[in-house]
């Protein structure tokens, strides 16, 4: 030990050049590896989440909550399995067992929900399958768009930006505050629909019949066997315009003689305003390292 301090004593010109050598390979090392100040834990919870709007509790146990449950319960690896059933909603939320592959656990359960899906009432919406993190519960980035423009303007540029920002692969989701499903809305002139002999039912069976996707199998024709297409869904405001409602005589009747067609939003939930102006905000979540 006391040779090695007397060789460094001896050549104090290459001991420090290879301690400052040393320091600057550790500053440009420590710039370069990524840190966070609140860094990614795995926590070994899966979350789905079931929406039917007007649904009971009771329901909603019944419908929403058993045929899922019956289907998770099968998975490998879950500890503890919790379900909640309230006014238009149900969850269900799975605890894993410590050291789980998240991944595996999450595409299996997947594949349970779309199994159950068969089973749930065609007006639930798609159930959502959420890995609860704490690197992806808050958005590490709020971008706030605002101005005197129409709301249209604002929710196409912000789903501009949505698809932009996610192709970054630092970014896990992007979420969009502010945005509203788009619907068609037809507003039926009532003494036009009385002069032609309708009523409300027959005008709303009329648009539910002629806008469901139709499977009209394949057809062999001796050479191989191609799909057939049955256009049978509305694509365009056009279409909706364009339908026949009923025959009076020579004429044909269609919506654009007893209502109006034109795109709108559904009902907002919250609003949101900067500087007195609408806003729409995009919340960027962080992928994890």
């Amino acid at each position: 030990m006391l040779g090695v301090i007397d060789a460094a004593l001896d050549r104090t010109r290459t001991v420090l050049m290879l301690f400052i050598l040393l320091i600057i390979s550790g500053s440009v090392t420590y710039s370069n590896i990524p840190k966070e100040s609140n860094p990614d834990i795995t926590i070994p919870i899966i979350y789905v989440s079931i929406v039917h709007d007007g649904i009971s509790p009771e329901d909603a146990e019944r419908m929403l909550i058993r045929p899922m449950e019956n289907e998770l319960r099968s998975l490998e690896g879950v500890k503890e399995m919790t379900s909640n059933a309230s006014e238009g909603h149900a969850s269900v939320q799975l605890e894993f067992i410590a050291g789980f592959d998240s991944k595996e656990a999450l595409a299996d359960v997947r594949d349970k929900v779309t199994i159950a899906k068969a089973k749930l009432p065609s007006e639930t919406e798609e159930p959502v399958i959420k890995q609860v993190s704490m690197a992806d519960e808050q958005p590490v980035i709020t971008v706030v768009l605002s101005g005197p423009v129409p709301e249209r303007g604002l929710v196409t540029i912000a789903r501009e930006l949505k698809d932009v920002i996610e192709g970054l692969k630092e970014v896990l989701e992007v979420e969009v505050g502010g945005d509203r499903e788009d619907i068609v809305e037809i507003v039926v002139d009532p003494l036009l629909m009385e002069s032609y002999g309708l009523d409300q039912g027959d005008i709303f069976n009329l648009l539910d019949r002629n806008n469901r996707l139709v499977a009209a199998g394949t057809l062999d024709n001796g050479a191989g066997r191609f799909a057939v297409k049955v256009p049978s869904v509305y694509e365009s405001v056009k279409d909706v315009y364009d339908q026949p409602i009923k025959i009076d005589g020579d004429k044909v009747i269609t919506f654009g003689d007893v209502a109006q067609v034109r795109r709108s939003y559904k009902d907002p939930n919250s609003f949101a305003r900067l500087n007195a102006h609408p806003a729409v905000s995009l919340e960027i979540k962080k992928r994890s390292r």
